[in-house]
């Protein structure tokens, strides 16, 4: 196993003891904890680099401007793109929703079709119930096969001309399953659709570089990454961009304001109105030079075996049922499960008394937990900081569940 038990050091949280017990952070697919090197280059912004961007001639001005853009181009890097190309933006769900209204309420009519599969978080379906109601377009999803993952066998009867987006998770937040991009993608540009990717499970687990999958847009969040909540970005195709228009007006985003007309800055500023999270831009810049310096390919590798070792643990304790590929390969490190008929949230409270942090809930997720038959499910994500010991751990606890519900 890829061994980063290292860095462990580097994320003061992972020091904390919960009920007595040292802390099992295993809720990463909800938010990441923050390496020291994130926290500090935020402090250290506020602290000597305070000020606005873009606006001022002074030198505070010009140095948090400078901290921004070199944000921006190191988030750009990260995925292999134009830093031009990158917008910032709250998050993923905001992201989406930038292109749903930014492009979609202008381009959809009656009769066409949103492509989108059951598995999606809530922020690549409400956005397009929305913009559908809007406009008179239809949503359409494709189901999942026995192993949890989409089913392409159901892109025949599907894909036609009236639809004209397909928007799709590359890792699904509840089963782990890893996204048919390529296949996907190639359906779409059958019939001329575009192509919306929700990366906020992707981006952070392994490497993407947008030149090498076929994609019009791509949205992935910082805090799903070490990185600071309140900002996320959204790539384009740079036609995508130009042809898209902004979602919010006021200051920032604009070229020329007239009494009754106004032209747009150029993109990436079209669609940053007002004053952008400076520091949180600063923050996410870090996180990324922190995954740099590991290297996605290590990182993934990690995961990988990580996972493979929890769903053997997980296996070996009777009643658990894992809603997600059984193959590590066709999956990320969110492993979402049953235990016998317990609440997912007593599940969660039981670890939770041990010192074991896991989700429980339908995760964003409410038409995937109805097609799946449950309420709820209990969901352990894993990331770089998580050992084997961690895994260990959750067994135990969940062993001790089924004490406690007098299954064994």
């Amino acid at each position: 196993m890829t061994d980063l038990r290292s860095l462990r050091s580097d994320f003061p949280i992972l020091s904390r003891s919960i009920n007595g017990h040292p802390l099992v952070y295993l809720d990463s697919a909800a938010t990441t904890q923050k390496p020291v090197a994130v926290l500090d280059a935020m402090e250290a912004y506020y602290r000597t680099s305070n000020a606005n961007v873009h606006r001022g001639a002074h030198t505070l001005a010009a140095e948090a401007t400078e901290l921004y853009e070199g944000a921006r181009s190191k988030v750009a890097r990260f995925i292999g793109a134009d830093p031009a190309q990158t917008v910032f933006t709250r998050g993923t769900t905001t992201a989406i929703n930038h292109i749903a209204y930014g492009w979609g309420l202008d381009r959809l009519k009656q009769g066409d079709r949103i492509l989108v599969t059951i598995a999606e978080h809530h922020a690549n379906i409400v956005p397009w119930q929305i913009i559908a109601r809007h406009t008179g377009a239809e949503l359409v999803y494709l189901e999942l096969t026995d192993d949890y993952t989409v089913d392409i066998g159901e892109l025949e009867s599907v894909i036609d001309d009236r639809i004209k987006i397909v928007s799709f998770s590359g890792m699904s937040n509840v089963t782990g399953a890893l996204g048919p991009i390529d296949v996907l993608s190639q359906a779409a540009r059958s019939v001329d659709a575009l192509v919306v990717l929700d990366a906020a499970q992707l981006v952070p687990h392994q490497p993407v570089d947008v030149n090498q999958i076929d994609v019009d847009f791509l949205a992935f969040s910082s805090h799903k990454m070490l990185g600071p909540t309140g900002i996320g970005a959204m790539w384009g195709k740079p036609e995508r961009l130009e042809e898209m228009e902004p979602t919010e007006g006021g200051g920032e985003m604009i070229n020329i304001v007239e009494r009754h007309t106004s032209t747009w800055a150029p993109v990436p500023h079209k669609f940053e109105a007002g004053t952008p999270p400076i520091a949180e831009a600063v923050g996410f810049g870090a996180a990324v030079d922190y995954l740099d310096a590991i290297g996605m390919d290590v990182i993934a590798a990690h995961e990988r075996d990580l996972t493979t070792y929890a769903l053997e643990k997980l296996s070996e304790i009777p009643d658990l049922r894992v809603y997600g590929p059984k193959d590590a390969t066709k999956r990320g490190g969110a492993v979402s499960f049953e235990l016998a008929d317990i609440h997912a949230h007593d599940i969660a409270t039981i670890l939770d008394q041990d010192g074991i942090a896991v989700r429980a809930g339908h995760h964003c997720a409410r038409p995937l937990m109805k097609y799946l038959g449950v309420p709820a499910t209990a969901r352990a994500s894993f990331y770089l900081y998580n050992v084997p010991e961690e895994v260990d751990a959750l067994a135990e606890g969940l062993l001790k569940a089924r004490q406690i519900f007098g299954l064994s």
